[in-house]
């Protein structure tokens, strides 16, 4: 009986521990999150969105950011999403279980957990420098694209799997080929953890700078790009720029940019998770 009380005491005092940990956590985050809206929403004004970098605070923008990101998050998008959905399938649908498609799966989850700068070195060596690209939005959508491709690979592995086997068995039961079958039933079935994956790949894009950095994406920009050759730079540079200055106005609009850049992530990853829970009631 006393075993039993031990064992509930360590429990209530592990639960504890934990509570408080989330929630000095959260405090934390509260408090830089209070602490970024006081300084930057006063200069979230029109002319902030609608202007160009400036060395005055009261004229500066962030309006070449806001383009810049959501052409790489765009073209990310595009990269990424074909060629990890069909690497996925293949592995999971195709390719035989054997020793070198273990060995292939174990380093796509490796490669995951790869330092960012890492892929900005290869992003410069080859779409840069290799290619020819230069330093222009391509060379950046690229560069990104290889980031987060394995989690994009890895997420729809998973949510290929988890389909159940008596879905395809039924459809070939019928007649269908194998292709129709991972097209009409595995695909459609798999859609909700696919679009996890590119909820949590697009908040990895979204927030990265150091890739962008290593392909030569500028900090300060006076136009817009007229096209995906055209120089760049991003809403993280943009703020990273604004940090380094020395005037302290700067610094708030560097909290007005922080704002802005959680807005664009929380709509994109809303449009995301309304598309994942419209598949899924369909699919139930």
């Amino acid at each position: 009986m006393n075993y039993v009380k031990y064992r509930k005491l360590k429990n209530s005092i592990f639960h504890g521990v934990i509570f408080c940990i989330t929630l000095i956590g959260i405090v934390i985050l509260a408090i830089l999150l209070i602490d970024i809206i006081k300084r930057g929403v006063p200069f979230l004004t029109r002319t902030f969105f609608t202007n160009f970098p400036s060395r005055f605070p009261n004229k500066a923008g962030i309006l070449p950011g806001i383009v810049g990101s959501i052409n790489i998050i765009l073209l990310t998008i595009a990269f990424a999403v074909p060629v990890g959905l069909g690497t996925a399938i293949y592995l999971e649908e195709y390719a035989k279980n054997n020793r070198m498609t273990k060995f292939i799966k174990i380093n796509i989850s490796n490669l995951s957990g790869t330092p960012s700068i890492v892929y900005g070195l290869l992003g410069l060596a080859v779409f840069v420098r290799t290619l020819g690209l230069g330093k222009s939005i391509l060379s950046g959508a690229l560069t990104m694209s290889l980031v987060v491709l394995p989690i994009v690979i890895v997420s729809s592995q998973e949510a290929i799997k988890a389909v159940p086997q008596y879905l395809r068995h039924g459809s070939y039961a019928l007649g269908a080929t194998k292709w129709q079958t991972i097209r009409k039933i595995v695909i459609p079935s798999a859609l909700p953890g696919i679009f996890t994956g590119v909820i949590l790949s697009v908040s990895r894009a979204l927030g990265e700078s150091a890739p962008l950095l290593m392909v030569g994406a500028a900090t300060y920009v006076s136009k817009l790009p007229d096209n995906v050759f055209s120089v760049f730079t991003a809403l993280p540079l943009q703020i990273y720029y604004w940090m380094g200055l020395p005037k302290e106005d700067f610094k708030d609009l560097a909290a007005a940019g922080i704002i802005v850049l959680l807005a664009i992530l929380l709509t994109t990853n809303a449009i995301t998770i309304v598309l994942r829970n419209k598949y899924q009631r369909s699919i139930e």
